[in-house]
């Protein structure tokens, strides 16, 4: 069980009324420094999709749940929260996500729970066992050399990143209906 996981923070903050231009410009230098901070892997800002909802998705990726704590206690940060607090409406929702769950992480859906784990997990599988069928045709031989040990390690770490940058992202999108039925 790994114990420093990648993780993905989801902040739903929502701005007072007027306060959209400051709270962009504010949100730029959050993510600016943020991307100073090691093991930062990227934000994704979801702006309002109504006039005057004033809702605002943020979402943070760090390669470690270590990372992101450094920056969460930074006094940089502490200095933007307090900034932030005068330009929103209230202390908003911040939930941290880390395993499969930061595989099924759907852009468009502000604060949607992760799907039930019998999707992800079948979903994972399917995505898995297609990435191997791939491997498996293409011409390994610069592994051959290896023990079989570390030629299975190279392969897991092929198919993780695969899974992680590549197929689960389209995946879940292709795939959204059914992992987030409408209620």
């Amino acid at each position: 069980m790994q114990t420093d996981p990648p993780v993905t923070v989801d902040v739903v903050q929502r701005v007072r009324p007027g306060k959209a231009r400051e709270f962009e410009a504010l949100l730029e230098s959050i993510i600016n420094t943020a991307s100073t901070f090691e093991g930062y892997l990227g934000a994704s800002v979801f702006r309002p999709s109504r006039p005057g909802d004033g809702e605002y998705r943020i979402v943070f990726k760090f390669d470690r749940l270590d990372h992101l704590k450094r920056w969460e206690h930074s006094t940089i940060r502490q200095q933007f929260l307090t900034q932030a607090k005068r330009l929103t409406v209230d202390i908003g929702q911040f939930s941290i996500i880390t395993g499969l769950e930061t595989w099924f992480t759907l852009s468009a859906k502000p604060g949607m729970q992760p799907p039930p784990r019998y999707k992800m997990a079948l979903v994972s599988g399917m995505a898995i066992f297609g990435i191997n069928q791939l491997l498996r045709l293409l011409p390994l031989i610069w592994l051959a050399p290896l023990p079989d040990l570390l030629e299975r390690l190279i392969l897991v770490f092929i198919t993780t990143t695969l899974m992680t940058y590549g197929v689960m992202p389209r995946l879940t999108r292709l795939l959204a209906r059914w992992l987030y039925p409408r209620h």
